[in-house]
């Protein structure tokens, strides 16, 4: 603690990412990276990018991300103003909460979701109440519209349970609160969900924000992006423009942009990912383990004959990490990232031991 620090410092509780090691040989199931490498094209257009001598480097970006934007329109089949593109989809959330979501009534959103939610709001200023998941851990929808609240923001498919929530209920949720802003964070949609996307034509209070962090395997340039009418895009665009002019750098502008136009690498690798999340689940489910239903790039799982956190300690001595939460409901539980077949398999054998082992 400091003293200089301001009455806002001293009440956060910081978001806790995944543990990013430096050691080497890890298998590095706890955060949800893509197994698989980014598009071809996309590391060819940052090479490009790049040129001989970097030159391009001492220019500025293009502030509004329209390449890009342009892109992700033409894949979504909608116009270019109904997007918006920051640096990450938590950059376009944290735009959102404080653009859209701060309303004299709470913003509402499940007891067990993404953490970094509770975060945005204790560091805005926002009112917020957690809707309890049902016991299967399934977003109840007439539980939010029942409050009546100031706004709503879930993921879907949740996180960090994986469970998907259908696309009817979103409309309905959509329908029902026509007064209310509703965003769907999409960040895992692509691993086995349909986008809200379709919706925001219908509904002028609906945003939805996706990531290329997963499907298109490109953490590491930090793009994400948001849809929605022109209304909401507006919005967010006077917040980032009060923040910051040019979230995005040339590279990620470029890589982002050739990656969301490489459809068949992008559809090839997720449903690699979806064959090996569907055949781990039935190998962990041979295990004893309760695996909750997912349409994500990751499984939540318990066994109900050991410590998750015991499990999760064994599993780093065998050089395989997972993701444990320390929260309530789910502190039995493990998020276990779908890697390749190999990582799987070699993930299961690791667990065989520990099991018979104890």
């Amino acid at each position: 603690m400091s003293q200089f620090w301001s009455p806002v410092v001293h009440a956060l509780s910081p978001y806790t990412p995944g543990e990013q090691p430096r050691m080497e040989g890890l298998i590095k199931l706890n955060t949800n990276e893509n197994p698989y490498p980014p598009s071809p094209r996309a590391v060819s257009a940052i090479r490009t990018e790049l040129d001989v001598d970097g030159d391009r480097l001492k220019l500025y970006p293009e502030p509004t991300g329209l390449a890009l934007r342009e892109a992700i329109a033409a894949h979504f089949g909608i116009r270019a103003d109904q997007v918006f593109v920051g640096n990450s989809s938590d950059e376009v959330l944290a735009h959102t909460f404080i653009g859209l979501l701060s309303h004299d009534r709470p913003l509402l959103f499940p007891d067990v979701t993404y953490s970094f939610y509770p975060v945005y709001c204790g560091l805005y200023g926002i009112d917020y109440q957690c809707v309890p998941l049902d016991a299967r851990f399934a977003i109840r929808i007439d539980d939010y519209i029942d409050r009546q609240p100031g706004a709503v923001i879930f993921p879907n498919p949740n996180a960090p349970t994986g469970r998907l929530l259908p696309l009817h209920d979103i409309a309905r949720l959509a329908a029902a609160l026509p007064e209310c802003p509703v965003v769907i964070d999409e960040a895992y949609i692509d691993f086995g969900g349909e986008s809200a996307v379709s919706l925001v034509a219908d509904h002028p209070n609906l945003l939805v924000t996706q990531t290329l962090s997963k499907s298109r395997s490109l953490a590491g340039l930090r793009v994400g992006f948001a849809i929605g009418q022109q209304a909401l895009i507006e919005g967010l665009t006077r917040v980032k423009d009060s923040f910051n002019s040019y979230p995005l750098d040339r590279l990620a502008l470029v890589g982002a942009t050739a990656a969301v136009q490489d459809r068949e690498w992008f559809d090839q690798t997720r449903r690699r990912v979806i064959a090996s999340r569907e055949r781990l689940s039935a190998e962990l489910t041979a295990l004893g383990f309760e695996v909750l239903p997912s349409a994500a790039n990751f499984l939540f799982v318990r066994h109900p004959e050991h410590d998750a956190a015991a499990l999760s300690a064994r599993l780093r001595e065998h050089r395989i990490l997972v993701r444990h939460f320390k929260a309530a409901r789910i502190e039995q539980f493990l998020r276990i990232t779908v890697g390749t077949n190999p990582q799987c398999d070699t993930l299961i054998e690791a667990l065989k031991e520990i099991l018979a082992a104890s």
